[in-house]
């Protein structure tokens, strides 16, 4: 039983943090609190998190990162397939924590705690039964 919930605890953070970034790249959380703002400060976030890719790709790039953020964060809350859909959102974390320690330096990504928020969703994986 007490798994239960601690395997909740993992989905449900995972989920909101997710929730959060794509509600602050939207403009939903207001300038005083947010990171981005806007979907413009996020496109421009996003090309210099991938600095080798043509700036044509960036919307797309944009667009797609916060689909995949929509989906698992809902896959998340509602329990679907929670092993693969841990590991995806670990990799994805992953992959952001990497890029921000590569063209940011590794300060970022422990402020941000990426790194922690990838384990967690790679940890979940392991404890999951489905």
């Amino acid at each position: 039983m007490k798994s239960y919930y601690i395997k909740l605890f993992l989905r449900i953070a995972l989920a909101l943090g997710f929730l959060s970034a794509v509600a602050d790249r939207l403009g939903l959380w207001g300038q005083e609190v947010s990171v981005w703002g806007n979907w413009q400060n996020f496109q421009t976030y996003t090309q210099s998190l991938v600095p080798y890719m043509p700036e044509v790709f960036i919307p797309f790039i944009a667009i797609i990162i916060t689909l995949m953020e929509v989906v698992l964060a809902l896959l998340l809350i509602i329990g679907f397939r929670i092993k693969i859909t841990a590991l995806v959102s670990g990799y994805l974390l992953l992959v952001f924590a990497v890029s921000m320690t590569l063209f940011y330096g590794i300060k970022g990504t422990f402020d941000y705690a990426v790194f922690t928020a990838a384990a967690a969703a790679m940890g979940l994986s392991t404890l999951s039964d489905q």
